[in-house]
């Protein structure tokens, strides 16, 4: 597939593409922590998702615990929640100078790549999106958030050092699902919402960057997501060499898709927690509306959630959300 050709016109088509993975485990009847651990079960998830809905695009479980985990970051597992990195592997220079790059397929990563490889033989029809963290992100799961926030002020040189470990690997390892078969890689880049524009465009554009020049081809296209407040960012994300651009609830998108050229795709907004999770039917079908009235005058608007949508939400919920978005194209 041309991935180039493929996001000109993804817009068109009027589907929407959530970042809809985890709510899958309900289809298969197994827990998260079950499907976090097999990629079996994640390619499984991601035909039974593709099959309920028809999406615009099948998306990979959002996990942003497993490239930590490569590196050695202790992580909390539940059956009924997304795993979540408990404690920093890094906690000064002697730990950083220790810290290896890991080889892909280090401790879940390789299920990670195994499910793009069988959900590529399982689904026709669409793209197969993997999911990726961002350097930046990762990097302040090795650091710890807090402290990685005040390095970059006092110590800029040895978050530098840690954004080029975590830059080696995420290569190796968006590479690994693009020679799995991965039309494309959704790169979440959550944390880099908290920094300053000048930040931005000193501890994470720029290796974002590195990486998708790296690894994209005009068959496998980089989506940047960034939740984050991400208008005064914009200019930095849009260096980064992404074809198109997934944004979270906490901006408001009409006021963002004016400062993107109408021939990238900008993706978003939906709540995932307040109306997808714990809306109902209704309000998740009225918040559709609103968006899109707000949105859909813009011809590269793709309509998704702002964020993963969380493993419990309601499968009613994710059916009015698709069910909102026919009822206003007419589909």
């Amino acid at each position: 597939m041309n991935m180039v050709q493929w996001i000109g016109s993804a817009a068109a088509q009027h589907r929407p593409m959530p970042v809809l993975s985890f709510p899958g485990a309900q289809l298969l009847g197994v827990t998260v922590r079950e499907l976090v651990s097999s990629g079996e079960k994640q390619a499984a998830c991601m035909k039974a998702v593709a099959d309920r809905y028809d999406p615009l695009a099948s998306v990979s479980l959002m996990d942003l615990s497993v490239e930590a985990e490569a590196f050695g970051s202790p992580v909390r597992f539940s059956d009924d929640e997304v795993p979540a990195v408990t404690a920093a592997v890094i906690r000064g220079e002697a730990d950083l100078e220790a810290l290896e790059v890991p080889a892909v397929g280090t401790a879940r990563t390789g299920e990670y790549v195994d499910a793009i490889r069988r959900a590529k033989k399982l689904i026709a029809g669409v793209p197969i999106f993997a999911g990726s963290i961002g350097p930046f992100s990762l990097a302040g799961r090795l650091m710890d958030m807090t402290e990685i926030m005040v390095l970059c002020y006092e110590e800029p040189e040895l978050v530098h050092r840690a954004l080029e470990k975590a830059t080696q690997f995420l290569i190796q390892y968006n590479a690994a699902f693009k020679e799995a078969g991965a039309d494309g890689i959704l790169m979440a880049e959550p944390a880099a919402g908290l920094l300053s524009p000048a930040l931005n465009g000193e501890f994470s554009a720029p290796y974002v960057k590195r990486i998708i020049e790296a690894v994209r081809t005009d068959g496998c296209v980089f989506l940047y997501h960034n939740c984050g407040n991400t208008i005064p960012l914009i200019a930095h994300i849009l260096e980064t060499g992404a074809k198109a651009f997934h944004f979270g609830n906490a901006i408001d998108l009409s006021k963002m898709l004016p400062l993107v050229p109408n021939d990238i795709p900008v993706l978003g907004n939906m709540d995932p927690v307040g109306q997808l999770r714990k809306g109902t039917p209704n309000s998740v079908r009225q918040s559709v509306l609103n968006l899109l009235s707000r949105c859909a005058e813009y011809p590269n608007f793709i309509l998704s959630s702002g964020c993963d949508i969380p493993p419990a939400t309601p499968l009613e919920n994710i059916d009015a959300f698709f069910d909102a978005a026919k009822e206003f194209y007419g589909n």
